[in-house]
């Protein structure tokens, strides 16, 4: 038996869906990746064997350098992280607008690289990024049956009249900052862009049909056009999130959209932990300990880094700090008693941190509720801040605005956390997730065809 993961070239999607795919491995399944070759070695790192399968032109293989990507990709790179300092909707405008770029790169031969991968091995099963659009293109085009996998918030499929990119949810700390006019013409955006990017993926499926001399989908002129490709989707869905933050109203939509779709819950690793952590690990005292990442991008944003780290200064706790991109003469004075390393295992260190401090991505929200960790998050750009106001209904944690948080406000914000309710509704989330661990539903549900 053979499972096939497609992943686009970037460690924070290969992540999860390669600790998905460890359910897969443990019942005896050869495991194939195909990924760019930006992470080969994180793919070897799990014992996969690897097929290249370039999907776009970036990749990342743990920490993001604008000066790393090629030429055209880091300058759109440069043009993310200063559409974050103007604010929300204009992060949001500017990703609307580079999505052709982002996410339909080349398609017609991504199609048929990943039809020829499938040929050659033979997969009895199918796992896809659902972001990974010019691979689903090609499965799609020839009636090749796969799961979805939806590793960002659930939004990012998006059912009934939503529109892909336009937040439906925003967290308290950015909702006063909004103008109805500006959202509006940001929907409008985002409706024009989704149209723009459907007729391209029925373009390039005609091509790709034409070019291999079939029809598509088992029989005459190939599959039928779409009206929205961003909510194109295998035969199951599974949604790398707990079920307990999803709103209950948008749970009934999702099987009335898309039929069969399983809640994974959380997706966790086993990181490996170098002997100088592990000893900073044993060497806790009873302070109260704060883990820190802004992710594999949104580190570039170092003056926000900064403003946590002054924050942290002043309070008697001990910190782990992963700072990314940002160089430490960025970020100031800091203690030397703290764990800073450019990147951290973050799994590793969440059970040992009693709150977190994020930008709100799905891979450290959902590990932060693993392992029972309330989280003050501090939104940026894409589904973060569908992620936030979820964090917040739950009551798992707070949100405050990035562009405009102070040091003070971000140190009261964490007593908040410490002295409040937040633990024990992260912890109740926790012991649901532990109970049955992401990968086994994934298995259990693709196996049995649950609904």
């Amino acid at each position: 038996m053979t499972l096939l993961v497609i992943s686009p070239d970037y460690a924070s999607h290969l992540l999860p869906l390669a600790s998905i795919a460890t359910a897969w491995q443990a019942a005896g399944e050869r495991v194939v990746v195909a990924t760019g070759p930006a992470n080969a070695a994180l793919v070897d790192q799990f014992g996969y064997d690897h097929v290249e399968l370039v999907l776009g032109r970036g990749s990342n293989a743990g920490i993001i350098r604008a000066e790393d990507q090629p030429q055209g990709e880091d300058e759109s790179l440069r043009g993310f992280f200063a559409a974050t300092r103007r604010g929300m909707v204009e992060t949001l405008r500017y990703q609307a607008e580079a999505r052709h770029t982002d996410l339909l790169w080349e398609p017609v031969a991504s199609a048929r690289r990943v039809i020829e991968i499938v040929e050659q091995e033979r997969p009895d099963r199918i796992l896809v990024d659902h972001l990974a659009f010019g691979a689903t293109l090609g499965l799609q085009a020839v009636g090749i049956p796969y799961a979805d996998v939806v590793l960002g918030h659930p939004t990012a499929l998006p059912v009934g009249d939503e529109v892909y990119g336009g937040v439906t949810s925003w967290p308290a700390c950015i909702d006063p900052e909004l103008d109805l006019e500006d959202l509006e013409q940001l929907r409008a955006l985002c409706r024009s862009v989704r149209d723009a990017f459907t007729a391209d993926w029925n373009e390039a499926t005609e091509a790709v049909v034409a070019g291999l001399g079939r029809s598509g989908a088992g029989a005459g002129a190939g599959p039928p056009d779409l009206t929205d490709a961003f909510a194109v989707h295998g035969d199951h869905v599974l949604f790398n999130y707990p079920a307990e933050l999803h709103p209950p109203e948008r749970t009934a939509l999702l099987a009335e959209s898309l039929g069969r779709h399983t809640f994974l819950g959380s997706s966790i690793r086993t990181d490996e932990v170098d002997p100088s952590i592990a000893e900073w690990f044993a060497s806790l005292s009873e302070r109260p300990v704060v883990y820190v990442s802004f992710g594999s991008f949104l580190s570039a944003r170092a003056d926000v880094l900064a403003t946590v780290a002054a924050a942290l200064a002043d309070m008697d706790v001990d910190v782990m700090l992963a700072s990314g991109s940002a160089s430490l003469a960025e970020l100031g004075p800091l203690p030397d008693r703290w764990l800073v390393r450019p990147s951290l295992p973050q799994v590793a260190c969440l059970a040992h941190a009693d709150v977190a401090v994020t930008h709100g991505g799905n891979n450290s929200v959902t590990e932060c509720l693993h392992h029972g960790v309330p989280m003050v998050v501090m939104p940026f750009s894409t589904d973060q801040f569908e992620g936030a106001a979820a964090i917040e209904r739950h009551g798992s944690g707070i949100s405050l605005a990035p562009n405009t948080v102070t040091a003070p406000d971000l140190a009261a914000g964490i007593e908040e956390i410490l002295a409040g309710p937040f633990a024990k509704a992260a912890t109740a989330v926790a012991d649901h997730l532990r109970s049955e661990p992401g990968p086994q539903r994934a298995l259990t549900a693709l196996s049995c065809g649950e609904p």
